[in-house]
């Protein structure tokens, strides 16, 4: 009785041991459900090795393709060339939520793909290319918010694509070889690295792809047009006037002709009125000049817009204008389209910031839309040079670059508007100002990523110009909605920095190549500092050079390990991959000018970082 009684503590603990490191028993039997409904008949190698049965468990068993994490969970299922048939039964593969890669290429697969296959959550790579599939792709697909790759090529699935581009980690999309029509939708191409709807039948113009793909992305669509296709889209007919096709035409005519008479009375009066109004301010010495931002108290940072009774530098119809009306200039764009300079005079602000150069103000347009309108104070550039420099910002556009909406010049004053990013800047999350939270490696990588390949675009576009960011700091690394990084405030000045590197005024230089190269250069060390501060996890405070003299200090020190911040060491990040990271943020901070590499050196560095660390999460699932 006493040996049993010793070893009945052992067996539960082994058992219980056996129960954790297991799959569950519904995990099982719907995984034999889903490779019953594949026919696996025919699959070459069915033998004592083969698993797929719910009397075994497929992490301690090994089922054949069937990868586990941590031998408790599956964490990925490849299938390829197994020679499998029948259908995809994704409820049941789905059951295994713990699922992030499946791969199912070079098979006999056919029938559709169900709208299940959202419930795999947690899939970051779907390979089903070279099967037999069929029908429209489920528009549940676009719910798989953590796919990276996705490779659907030669099958037969047809209809239009979802809305795949909500995805915004995707960076492989490959259909080519099907029988999908409609238009291409508008994906992130800055960030798909692979991509490729050849042979399909899609139609209607190729969104922009700002230069990152070539016409091999797209052959084999006779109805496409736009670059980088050599067919120009056709100009769209104008209308023409329809033909009446009923008695009562010619009344219809009369009532309408009749409104915009009424109309352009209306017109006319207001016209008058408005006049009349002007000319007795004149003569009462008086003129309305608009816009300037007061207080109801000192303390408070509640503001508003509004008009004031004497002349101001903020008078529509200033000195430097000849009397001619200076108004706000509205660029294109959904989010403020038809505002008005009246509306920021009577929409309530609140102040957000403040710097050196200019204040920062969060704006309640309706309770819908918020702007930030950065008010901008003596900049030496004139109207039509400032002007010409929003234009051209606008002309070059990037997802990862905050574009400018609107803006209003006056002599001393500058205004610019953006949306509005209420997830705040990457140096409120670096400081964990925002509840607690912090960023974990990947997160950071990603920020590292998108942001160098945004720079690495606008550099390209604007050299020419002569146009760099001129103040690229944490602080104006802005967080949307999907939390991915917006560069903000690109090229509005070059700010004075205390590296002797820096350009303090573009305005005062002649844009020769040297100068032009020193502003580019000034960016990259800026975007050094940025790459030490996702690193470190140190914000830089009064000098910059501060922060990059301590990780040279510790660096030189041989304590490399010690530069890393404390929570990417706790989660158990590459410190390979950040050792390479930090490697660039080093060559970029570089004292000397020519010594640092250019933006788009920068960006292919990172990306190939980014790229390994994708490949170890692939192989991680192997282990």
């Amino acid at each position: 009785m006493d040996r049993w009684s010793c070893r009945t503590p052992v067996m539960v603990f082994f058992m219980i041991l056996l129960k954790v490191s297991s799959e569950t028993i519904e995990v099982r039997q719907a995984l034999v459900q889903f490779m019953g409904n594949m026919n696996p008949g025919n699959a070459p190698g069915r033998d004592a090795n083969w698993g797929w049965n719910s009397s075994s468990d497929p992490c301690i068993a090994q089922w054949k393709g069937v990868r586990c994490l941590n031998s408790s969970s599956v964490k990925k299922i490849v299938l390829d060339n197994f020679n499998l048939s029948g259908i995809l039964d994704a409820k049941s593969l789905c059951a295994t939520k713990s699922l992030a890669v499946f791969s199912l290429n070079n098979n006999n697969v056919g029938g559709n793909l169900a709208e299940e296959i959202s419930n795999c959550s947690h899939l970051t790579h779907l390979y089903l290319s070279r099967n037999n599939f069929t029908g429209s792709l489920p528009s549940t697909l676009a719910r798989l918010n953590n796919l990276k790759r996705l490779n659907i090529s030669n099958n037969g699935f047809s209809g239009v694509l979802p809305d795949l581009q909500r995805i915004s980690g995707l960076v492989t999309f490959r259909a080519e070889y099907n029988h999908l029509s409609g238009q291409i939708p508008d994906f992130d191409f800055s960030n798909l690295n692979d991509f490729n709807v050849s042979y399909n039948n899609f139609s209607g113009p190729i969104p922009d792809v700002n230069g990152h793909l070539n016409s091999s992305s797209f052959l084999g669509n006779p109805e496409l047009c736009g670059l980088p296709l050599t067919n120009a889209c056709p100009t769209p007919p104008s209308p023409t006037p329809s033909t009446p096709k009923h008695k009562h035409s010619s009344i219809k005519q009369y009532l309408i002709y009749s409104g915009y008479g009424i109309l352009a009375l209306v017109f006319i009066l207001l016209l008058l009125y408005k006049a009349i109004k002007v000319k007795k301010n004149k003569d009462g010495g008086k003129r309305s000049s608009g816009l300037e931002i007061v207080s109801s108290k000192p303390t408070s940072t509640s503001s508003e817009f509004k008009p004031e009774e004497s002349r101001s530098e903020f008078s529509l119809t200033s000195p430097e204008n000849n009397g001619k009306a200076s108004s706000l200039v509205v660029l294109s764009s959904p989010v403020v389209n038809g505002l008005k300079f009246e509306d920021l005079l009577r929409a309530p602000a609140e102040l957000v910031g403040r710097g050196k150069h200019g204040t920062l103000y969060k704006v309640t347009l309706n309770p819908l839309v918020n702007v930030a309108v950065k008010r901008i104070k003596d900049w030496e550039i004139s109207g039509d040079d400032f002007k010409s420099r929003m234009q051209r910002i606008n002309e070059v556009k990037h997802p990862n670059v905050l574009p400018v909406v609107a803006y209003y010049c006056s002599q001393q004053e500058k205004l610019l508007v953006y949306e509005f990013q209420h997830n705040g800047s990457l140096s409120k999350y670096l400081n964990g100002s925002r509840n607690g939270e912090t960023f974990d490696w990947g997160s950071r990588l990603n920020v590292a990523v998108r942001t160098a390949n945004a720079l690495a675009h606008m550099h390209e576009e604007l050299q020419n110009d002569g146009i760099s960011h001129g103040n690229l700091k944490s602080s104006n690394i802005l967080l949307n909605k999907d939390m991915e990084p917006c560069i903000s405030e690109y090229g509005l000045m070059v700010v004075e920095n205390e590296d002797e590197e820096f350009i303090t005024d573009t305005t005062s230089i002649d844009i020769d190549n040297n100068a032009t190269r020193n502003l580019f250069k000034s960016d990259i060390y800026a975007f050094g500092l940025i790459l030490l501060e996702l690193l470190t996890g140190k914000l830089v405070q009064n000098r910059a050079s501060d922060l990059a003299k301590w990780v040279h200090a510790v660096v030189r020190e041989e304590w490399t390990a010690e530069v890393f911040d404390k929570v990417l060491i706790s989660e158990g990040a590459s410190e390979e991959r950040m050792v390479n990271l930090l490697q660039v943020a080093l060559k970029c901070i570089n004292p000397s000018v020519d010594a640092r590499p250019n933006s788009s050196q920068v960006a292919a560095v990172i990306n190939a970082i980014k790229e390994d660390e994708e490949k170890s999460t692939f192989s991680s699932a192997e282990l």
